[in-house]
């Protein structure tokens, strides 16, 4: 399914549903894309894709050179087409599916999370870099976006390194005690 949704010229959405999400239609999904867009000051075509963890996986092995497959990918564009573009998203769905049973909300909240954390990634933000920075702006467009804002610790494995997504939740988690 593909839906084309452009909000006063300034973002237009194209989302692919290649996995069905319960609650979740591509016209829903492109008006949060948009919305989401604007509240980070990011202008410009944003195609999104959710799949599954084939597809993710194949993408994360070509882009970043890792064998398995992710939540979200963010794509920006070469600077010579940059004009009029911001993007692409890439979210597995399967993923998604699994982080909001463990975090308690439904699957498309945490699709529209992932979104929100891949439009931020295309807006210049990078949350291995820039001492939570990104954290707490994601907090604070998700107040204000009405999605869930609290995240528990992800489980740390047993060599007691955490993964990037774990990381990542614990910056979001100390972000958010220093926003409140």
């Amino acid at each position: 399914m593909q839906h084309e949704d452009g909000i006063e010229g300034v973002v237009q959405s194209s989302v692919i549903l290649r996995k069905k999400v319960p609650g979740l239609t591509p016209a829903a999904l492109a008006t949060f894309v948009a919305s989401a867009a604007r509240a980070a000051r990011l202008t410009g075509a944003i195609q999104l894709l959710v799949a599954g963890n084939k597809e993710l996986r194949a993408l994360n092995s070509r882009f970043r050179r890792k064998h398995r497959p992710t939540d979200v990918l963010s794509f920006p564009p070469p600077s010579a087409l940059h004009r009029g573009v911001a993007g692409d998203i890439a979210i597995s769905a399967q993923i998604a599916s699994q982080n909001a049973r463990r975090l308690g909300h439904t699957t498309a909240q945490e699709i529209k999370i992932l979104a929100l954390h891949g439009i931020l990634h295309l807006a210049g933000y990078d949350h291995e870099h820039d001492q939570g920075e990104m954290a707490r702006r994601e907090i604070r467009l998700r107040r204000s976006l009405g999605l869930p804002v609290a995240l528990i610790e992800r489980t740390t494995p047993a060599n007691g390194r955490k993964s990037g997504a774990r990381r990542h939740a614990a910056r979001l988690q100390k972000a958010q005690v220093r926003a409140q």
